[in-house]
């Protein structure tokens, strides 16, 4: 059989059988543009939360939880009554029409606080929901085998296009204006659109090991608008996801409020905040990219989804710690950096991986749950959380950046324990590749 040149070509880093090249170039190109779309949102949306005022963080995280939790049931119908091929255009269209329809707000100068906080809100959704409908489908596209060896490389993809939504943002937030970044960024959704399709009709072969490739594009999922919570409730494999998800949402969420209120205190103009939130995307990028490229198949292939994992809380621990020591600009957007990098380029892949041995319903309902409705209200719970120990407990900073140390360690014990039970799964799992 002939080899395509990107399979020649990755064939060398010992990751690509013959026939997967088309499939991984357009998941790849697929995930690129995506993240390309919403990392020229992130900075806006970080802006837009300054914006709003820092004391309004916490409510702004809270609606995000209320605004997934009414459109859990939706997306829950959609799923169950349409087929793959169908659905995956119709989310993201829907987000590029309300994304137009802030633009057009915007521009007007409409009511502008209360617009940003609106968006705020909505790119919060708009990213979860995006990006998990991105990843059901990979799961179910390449499944376990493929998706330890090939999740790396894909996740690449979406690290590129994260290096060039923050530069976009960068380069044209001052000369452009933050609102017209925004059609920028339906643009590029539209082309993820359609790389979707393109992969949904790539070939590709039977994996190693006699692992099947689902092929269901025209095919509904059916179940209820409700499976999605109700097989969590039914899976103490799919409540440790949750678990972890939760965790991961309270790291990050006492990491961001710390970041807001360093940044908007270095900085007095709107345009100069949104530039630097760009340019700490951007320093994430380059180490990601590398290490996604070069060794995540391999690690993920030797140690396996839990140890990818760990890794993330043991460095969420050392950083915490670090900020415990000095709370200053410097040290905060080194650890984003450095967690980040660990957590897009090692720990979500590996987390995507998870999802491979569940059964088709629980890769796009349950997941689509944890992913937005357990990831927000954990968000909602992390920001009052965090306002509560600053304000009512009278805690410094870096008090509490010193509690959030032994959770951290505690999150990377069960996170070994989550990857034992995946390769329990992997191992018993049916014909059809899943374990029900």
């Amino acid at each position: 059989m002939n080899r395509t040149l990107i399979e020649r070509g990755l064939a060398r880093l010992g990751r690509i059988e013959p026939g997967e090249g088309r499939a991984l170039g357009w998941a790849f190109a697929y995930f690129f543009f995506l993240l390309c779309a919403y990392y020229i949102l992130r900075p806006l949306r970080d802006e837009m939360g300054v914006a709003a005022g820092l004391a309004n963080l916490q409510w702004l995280f809270t609606a995000t939880f209320f605004v997934m939790l009414a459109a859990m049931p939706a997306f829950g119908a959609l799923v169950a009554r349409l087929p793959r091929r169908r659905f995956i255009p119709w989310v993201y269209r829907f987000f590029a029409l309300t994304l137009l329809g802030f633009w057009a707000l915007l521009t007007l100068d409409v009511g502008r606080v209360l617009v940003a906080r609106a968006l705020f809100v909505w790119v919060s959704v708009f990213n979860l929901f995006v990006v998990t409908v991105f990843w059901s489908f990979m799961s179910e596209r390449f499944g376990y085998e493929r998706g330890r060896r090939l999740f790396g490389f894909i996740a690449a993809g979406g690290t590129a296009g994260a290096l060039l939504g923050p530069s976009i943002t960068a380069l044209l937030a001052v000369p452009l204006g933050p609102a017209n970044l925004l059609l920028v960024s339906v643009l590029l959704l539209e082309v993820a659109t359609r790389c979707a399709g393109a992969l949904d009709r790539a070939p590709m072969p039977p994996a190693a090991g006699s692992e099947p490739v689902a092929q269901r594009p025209d095919e509904a999922i059916g179940g209820g608008m409700w499976a999605g919570l109700t097989e969590v409730l039914r899976s103490r494999y799919l409540m440790l996801i949750c678990a972890h998800v939760a965790l991961l949402s309270l790291t990050s969420t006492f990491l961001y409020f710390q970041q807001a209120a360093i940044v908007a205190g270095a900085f007095d103009s709107p345009a100069e905040r949104t530039r630097v939130f760009a340019l700490i995307d951007l320093s994430v990028g380059v180490t990601t990219l590398a290490v996604q490229v070069l060794f995540t198949g391999r690690l993920m292939l030797r140690f396996g989804a839990g140890a990818a994992l760990a890794l993330l809380a043991i460095v969420t621990a050392a950083g915490f710690a670090a900020i415990a020591l000095a709370p200053v600009l410097a040290v905060v957007i080194g650890f984003q950096a450095v967690k980040r990098a660990a957590e897009f380029s090692l720990a979500n892949p590996a987390r995507e991986t998870l999802f491979t041995v569940v059964t088709r319903e629980q890769m796009y309902k349950s997941k689509s749950f944890i992913d937005t409705a357990v990831f927000r209200g954990a968000d909602a719970a992390s920001g009052w959380i965090y306002t509560a120990l600053r304000q009512a407990a009278a805690l410094e900073a870096s008090l509490v950046a010193w509690l959030t140390v032994p959770v951290a360690l505690g999150w990377a014990v069960m996170l070994l324990k989550l990857g034992a039970m995946q390769r329990d799964r992997a191992s018993r799992r049916g014909d059809d590749g899943q374990v029900s």
